[in-house]
């Protein structure tokens, strides 16, 4: 069997051990589970230094430890008081008490290992005279995470507080193996796993829950095909064509935005065409009645266009000049008008000095020789 790649370990990595409680009973197949972390941070209560905040684990980082122990291919051992790594130094031999077997998260409590407990070790157990779990594990320096679990042991000087206990694995559920030559995953849980899209991974407590979610649906699914008198199949087919019409507006409800927006371009043109028109119409009155100078039209034409309230305004504040809208003769001939005749101006001259204030005798005295 070919076994995954075992994930790289960061070269920043340091070692630490830390106790749980261990009250625990032997399940039918000969095993025990251990709780090796809690999830999320956690800390020692025993004074030690770490070079982080916190020791950190996820399902993420769950799911990296669990593969390298898998890469591993082989259990790894629980002994009594770390003797493992006490024995180079006292010289005492290093016997196991249990070897872990399989590795597991469990969303909300952390991580986990099945272990196969030796006689010695249950009996000791039994008899209270060990009462915790103290896992050995590898942790990143720069961030805390765990690493790797590199073994447990079972002892009396716990460093971590309110753990769950070691518990027995019911031998009613399914045995959440890791896929080893030694444990294979029962067949039954693997298709169930594959057929709720759930990793091979996923703690019992995840897979029943996924379980639980599918019974509504179910349920509802049953119900279809009961009252349309089909299959699944075809109450699934029956769903996908309802929801396909629900689609379809209804034209005597909704107008396409098509036509909304071609509408509105209509509109914009004939309110366009209808202010030009009152522009216009402005326009021509102010300069018949000479509110508007003959040199100031486009101006004004301008003004009304973009802003027809604002040419009101100026038409309404603005003087009649009675020069530009008749002649000075009141239709006599010339020589009639002495200020004409005296002074020799033209009719706009004249409407000039009339907006200005100016007599015409200055202005025809300020007004260049020809």
């Amino acid at each position: 069997m070919t076994k995954p790649a075992q994930p790289p370990v960061p070269s920043n990595v340091a070692i630490a051990a830390c106790s749980f409680k261990l009250p625990l009973s032997l399940a039918d197949d000969g095993t025990i589970e251990m709780q090796l972390t809690p999830a999320g941070e956690f800390r020692p209560n025993d004074g030690r230094e770490l070079p982080v905040p916190a020791w950190y684990i996820d399902a993420a980082v769950a799911e990296r430890v669990i593969a390298r122990f898998n890469a591993k291919n082989k259990p790894l051992v629980v002994d009594y008081e770390h003797q493992t790594l006490n024995k180079e130094t006292n010289g005492q031999p290093a016997p196991a008490a249990a070897w872990m077997r399989a590795l597991q998260w469990r969303e909300g409590s952390g991580l986990w290992a099945i272990a196969r407990p030796t006689a010695r070790a249950l009996a000791a157990i039994d008899a209270e005279e060990y009462r915790y779990v103290s896992p050995v594990f590898r942790f990143d320096e720069k961030t805390g995470e765990v690493l790797t679990i590199e073994m447990a042991a079972i002892t009396n000087t716990p460093a971590i507080d309110d753990m769950q206990a070691l518990s027995l694995r019911a031998a009613a559920t399914f045995a959440f193996h890791t896929d080893t030559e030694d444990h294979p995953m029962n067949a039954l849980l693997a298709a169930l796993l594959a057929a709720l899209k759930l990793p091979a991974t996923t703690t019992e407590e995840q897979a029943i829950a996924a379980c639980s979610k599918l019974g509504p649906k179910l349920a509802t699914l049953e119900s279809l095909t009961t009252e349309l008198g089909v299959d699944e199949g075809g109450a699934l087919a029956a769903c996908s064509a309802l929801k396909a019409a629900s689609t379809k507006p209804d034209p005597t409800k909704f107008v396409p935005l098509s036509a909304v927006e071609e509408i509105r371009g209509q509109l914009a043109a004939l309110s366009a065409e209808r202010t030009n028109e009152k522009v216009t119409a402005l326009v021509e009155q102010g300069l018949a009645d000479g509110r508007i100078l003959p040199a100031l039209k486009d101006w004004a034409t301008d003004l009304g266009k973009s802003d027809i309230a604002a040419l009101n305004k100026y038409l309404a504040g603005a003087p009649a000049i009675a020069a530009l809208s008749q002649t000075q003769t009141q239709g006599k001939k010339p020589g009639g008008d002495q200020a004409r005749d005296a002074h020799g101006l033209t009719d706009g001259e004249l409407a000039v000095c009339s907006m200005t204030g100016i007599s015409p005798k200055d202005y025809a005295a300020a007004k260049p020789s020809a």
